[in-house]
Formats: structure tokens, C-alpha cells, sequence
């Protein structure tokens, strides 16, 4: 049966608001040369308030988004670039996966910052293409269903505290504090390392 005759007494609404010094972080991602990606389950207006805020985008991005291509569901991106084709080798017999559309996945993720409603095989998705164009790729995740993508990448960073032993395992680095702006901190002596690596070698 249907309720009638209800009388409203108001309206209750909830917000995570981002942690102190999200914004800072990925600004100095961005003048560091490294393209942060949004990918989140939310839907797609919630996920491009979220980015706007944290500076993942413009506004000005969005007025110059024509393709759409800036901001778009799992399902779009999944159906335009063609999901996963899984290869075996004849010689070797070891299956590799790749993106079937490669041409299409080059014009989407050149412009590609925020992937709402996305899946764990979305993800997994994004990775595989990027590090089949060359990428060198880190992905940032705290749950079971991250584990995929983590484990593709070229680094998993899993968080400590609400992280899933899965996501943990399949991660490279593990964040004690949960916080974005670590991810910075391991940036920073891992390019340092590097360069007294290249430093040693070359003299």
C-alpha cells in the first residue's frame, strides 16, 4: 500500500569533505608533471564536484570539453574504447591483457581526468592501456575490489588504516597515515634516489 497524508519535517544530508591539504597536493602533482585521475563509484555530478574541489579540473576544462571525454561513467569509457582482450603467447603460452581499441583509448585518455560509476574491471582497464602507451602508472586504493589495478600498476599505494589485507598485499607501498599527500613524500625520495643512481652511473 502507498503512504499518503505524509507530512515532511525536513531534509538530511551528508558530506565527506576533502582532508586538509588535498587541494596542495595535487596542485604540486600537477607542476611535478604527474596527471592525477579521479576514478570513484560515485555518480558523475558528485564525482565532478569532488574534483573541481580538490583541483583535479577547472571549470575552465569543462567549458572546453567537447569530445566529453574529460569526465565520463565506467560504462561509456568501457564501451568506447572496448574493455580487455586477453592475448597467449604461441611460443611461451603467457596470457597478456591489453586494451582492444587502442586508437580509441589514446583520445580518451590524453583528456580522461574523472571516471565516475566506475568498476574494478574500469579500472583495471584505464591501467592496462596506459602502461600499454608507455605510462609509467601509480594507483592509490583501500579496498578488495582495488586490488586488480593496484596490482597492475607500476606502483600500488594501499592504505594502512582502512586498507583490506588484499589491497595491501597486491600494493607495492603501504600508507601508515592514509593520506594522500604521503604519496608526495614517496615521490619525492624516489625521484631523489633515482637521480643519485644516474648521477653514479654516469661519473
Amino acid at each position: 500500500m502507498v503512504e499518503k497524508d505524509l507530512i515532511m519535517i525536513g531534509i538530511f544530508g551528508l558530506i565527506d569533505p576533502l582532508r586538509p591539504g588535498i587541494k596542495d597536493a595535487v596542485a604540486q602533482c600537477h607542476k611535478s608533471g604527474i596527471n592525477v585521475r579521479m576514478c570513484t563509484g560515485d555518480n558523475l555530478d558528485t564525482a565532478i564536484a569532488i574534483s573541481l574541489e580538490a583541483g583535479i579540473i577547472t571549470s575552465e576544462d569543462l567549458l572546453h570539453n567537447e569530445q566529453g571525454y574529460l569526465c565520463m561513467t565506467g560504462k561509456n569509457f568501457r564501451e568506447i574504447v572496448g574493455g580487455i582482450v586477453t592475448k597467449e603467447d604461441p611460443v611461451t603460452k603467457i596470457k597478456t591483457d591489453s586494451v582492444r581499441n587502442k586508437r580509441a583509448f589514446r583520445d580518451v585518455c590524453d583528456k580522461l581526468r574523472v571516471l565516475a560509476r566506475s568498476s574494478p574491471e574500469d579500472k583495471y582497464l584505464l591501467v592496462t592501456g596506459l602502461k600499454d602507451e608507455g605510462k609509467v602508472v601509480a594507483v592509490t586504493g583501500d579496498g578488495t575490489n582495488d586490488a586488480p589495478a593496484l596490482n597492475r600498476a607500476d606502483v600500488g599505494f594501499a592504505m594502512g588504516i582502512t586498507g583490506t589485507d588484499v589491497a595491501k598485499n597486491a600494493s607495492d607501498i603501504v600508507l601508515i597515515d592514509d593520506n594522500f599527500c604521503s604519496v608526495l613524500t614517496a615521490i619525492k625520495y624516489g625521484r631523489n634516489i633515482y637521480d643519485s643512481v644516474r648521477k653514479f652511473l654516469q661519473f
